[in-house]
């Protein structure tokens, strides 16, 4: 009671006088105690440029969705070559099939924020009934149709990218090697990540990547657009190597590269391989290369790369070696905007084509084509394509990006922060640490106040 009665306004005395000065060194206290845990935290936690956290620190693990974990994420296989065209043979799975591996990756991968409901998606055949034949799929109009060209490959599409309509299709989600095609998807995945003027230290597993490459020295530094126009111009292997590791590993790109196609719904690719070299489990899908190309189209950075012609890379300072954009529908094709090609042994031939007339944008892919014949392919799709668009009813639809996480698209940068860089700025932990020496000045003035009007103590009883 009498205590109480001390600290009420208007009250006198030593015991007034005592329990303020005590409150008032508690509560500068407290405050400094605040302040310098805020200093320490944020003198813990590195920033990047612009005072945000480092793209290195957090954006690989933030980016992942649930649907992708580390066991996604596959020991490279042998390499292999991926250049010079020969004839094929790939292990096509039946439809059944086709749904238990659906339904596996799903189960082992679509458990967190996406739950059960991937699970339904992922066990479905995406973007409509009619694509889940294994055979040609086309809505002809009653009259003055143009039949589709007999094309040599076992699985093909083509859309429109702008609608997303589906014009035509064969064994759209057949799941077969992607060969080098895959490079476009690492490529929609990385470049909203990589700073485009940072450089990258090839690793000397990148510069021993299996043909075809573009000559990367082990320890030697690369731009990263340098790099991007290698992998896309004359597909080089130990480049697409380079930039995944440049995300701080070649497991935290790959997991990238594999979230990158569940953002896309592209739930028919497994990529092991960033440069699409033969890995057991490594496939796409006619479907889902549609998807992927659709999203490249968006991306401003893809095609000023994948469009150049040519180009020059600097293997060494006094080595440049020249770039020829090997996807000739850019040179053959009226309309042609960009592309990609691939080839292995089990894929067969494999393309993405890109072509625009009129306003009008289509999208061609073709998977396990008979080697030499797969542009010319996509040639004979998108010529129908463009004479029967708006014509044909469509057979599916090219389903939309699931909606982006904030940190998905964070951008690493390549090279190490300079020295420095890391923790508050400096100006802001000058003003923290005066603030904090000011506080404890006025908590010690007020207690030496408080001590010397205090009335002198009595003397001790005789």
């Amino acid at each position: 009671m009498d205590q109480c009665r001390h600290v009420l306004p208007g009250t006198r005395g030593s015991g007034a006088v005592k329990l303020s000065a005590r409150g008032s060194a508690v509560i500068l206290a407290g405050l400094a105690a605040v302040i310098g845990q805020a200093i320490v935290i944020s003198l813990a936690t590195p920033v990047g440029p612009g005072g945000a956290a480092p793209a290195e620190a957090t954006a690989p693990t933030a980016a992942l969705p649930p649907a992708v974990n580390a066991a996604a994420v596959a020991s490279p296989a042998p390499a292999a070559r991926d250049v010079a065209p020969g004839r094929g043979h790939t292990s096509r799975t039946g439809s059944a099939a086709r749904g238990q591996d659906r339904a596996h990756r799903s189960a082992s991968g679509g458990t967190g924020a996406l739950g059960s409901s991937q699970a339904s998606v992922v066990k479905q055949q995406v973007g409509g009934a009619d694509l889940a034949s294994r055979g040609i799929v086309v809505h002809y109009p009653a009259d003055g149709a143009t039949r589709l060209p007999s094309v040599p490959a076992s699985a093909y599409v083509i859309a429109n990218a702008r609608t997303g309509q589906v014009l035509a299709a064969k064994d759209a989600h057949g799941l077969f090697p992607p060969a080098s095609t895959l490079k476009v998807l690492t490529a929609i995945a990385l470049i909203p990540r990589l700073n485009p003027n940072a450089t990258v230290r090839a690793s000397s597993r990148a510069a021993t990547t299996a043909e075809f490459d573009v000559g990367l020295v082990a320890g030697r530094r690369y731009k990263v657009s340098d790099l991007f126009r290698a992998l896309l111009l004359i597909s080089a292997n130990d480049a697409a190597v380079a930039l995944t590791q440049a995300t701080g590993s070649l497991a935290k790109g790959m997991a990238l590269i594999n979230a990158e196609a569940h953002h896309l719904q592209a739930y028919d690719v497994v990529a092991k391989q960033p440069n699409g070299l033969p890995a057991d489990g490594q496939v796409t899908s006619a479907y889902d290369q549609a998807l992927i190309a659709r999203q490249a189209l968006a991306l401003p950075a893809f095609m000023d790369y994948d469009s150049a012609q040519t180009a020059r890379f600097p293997v060494t300072p006094k080595n440049w070696v020249p770039l020829v954009n090997q996807n000739k529908l850019l040179t053959q094709y009226r309309g042609g905007i960009g592309g990609k090609i691939g080839w292995t042994e089990a894929a067969g031939a494999t393309y993405i084509g890109m072509a625009r007339r009129n306003g009008v944008t289509l999208i061609v892919t073709v998977l396990h084509c008979t080697p030499l014949q797969e542009i010319t392919a996509g040639e004979k799709l998108l010529d129908w394509g463009f004479a029967m668009n708006g014509k044909v009813r469509p057979v599916g639809q090219l389903v939309p990006p699931l909606p982006a996480v904030a940190a998905s698209h964070t951008r690493l940068h390549a090279a190490p922060l300079p020295a420095g860089s890391g923790g508050m700025p400096p100006v802001l932990v000058i003003a923290a640490a005066s603030l904090l020496a000011a506080v404890l000045l006025a908590a010690g003035w007020i207690t030496r106040r408080r001590l010397a009007q205090r009335p002198p103590a009595p003397p001790p009883a005789s």
